[in-house]
Parts: structure tokens; sequence; C-alpha cells
């Protein structure tokens, strides 16, 4: 049974983020094309998201935290969620789209 896909609010809006400022760097085509890929990368958790390694981030949350890479290089993003199953629901939460060089959220400098 495949997972349900649900995006936070702020991880709709860091992917908003993203999208517009590789359009200014490079161009909006690029930039469409990346948001593609990224929805079809969101959209493959539906299928064993725990494949996918445990995030820093789940040292620091109750939750299980997980991640997933999208890009190469100094193009590289992390999708940051978490799995939720009971009786009734199997859905995946993407919680945060990072920048892979962004501080790991919850740790305190």
């Amino acid at each position: 049974m495949p997972y349900q896909i649900e995006m936070a609010s702020i991880a709709e809006a860091e992917a908003d983020q993203a999208f517009l400022w590789i359009s200014q760097i490079t161009s909006r085509e690029n930039a469409q094309k990346w948001y593609q890929g990224l929805l079809q990368k969101i959209e493959s958790l539906a299928t064993m998201p725990k494949r996918c390694s445990l995030a820093p981030e789940n040292e620091y949350f109750s939750q299980e935290i997980r991640q997933l890479f999208y890009g190469k290089g100094k193009s590289l993003y992390r999708i940051l969620f978490t799995v939720i199953e009971t009786k009734n629901v199997s859905l995946v939460r993407i919680l945060h789209i990072r920048y892979f060089a962004q501080e790991t959220l919850g740790k305190s400098n």
C-alpha cells in the first residue's frame, strides 16, 4: 500500500524560495526543471520511505526524522520528512526542504 504524501506549509514555502533563487541565478527554465524534479523525488517517497537514512535532526526531535537528498554538488538539497503509520493511515509528511549547507535544525550553537 503506497504512502500518502503531505507537505507542511513551511516545506512548500522553502521549495518556492529555492525555485525563486534558482531562477535568479540561472534561468526560469532551469528553476522549473529543478522544481519538477523535486516533486518527482518527493513522490518517490510513496514507496518505501524508510529506505532513506535518518537525518542529523533526528537527534533533536522526538519523532523520527529522515532525509532524502535531491540534486548534486553545490545544488544539493535535503528533503526532511517523517513517516506516520497507524492502523488507518500510512503517511509521509514533508517537514522541510533545506539546502545542504544550512545548519542542522534543532542544533544549538
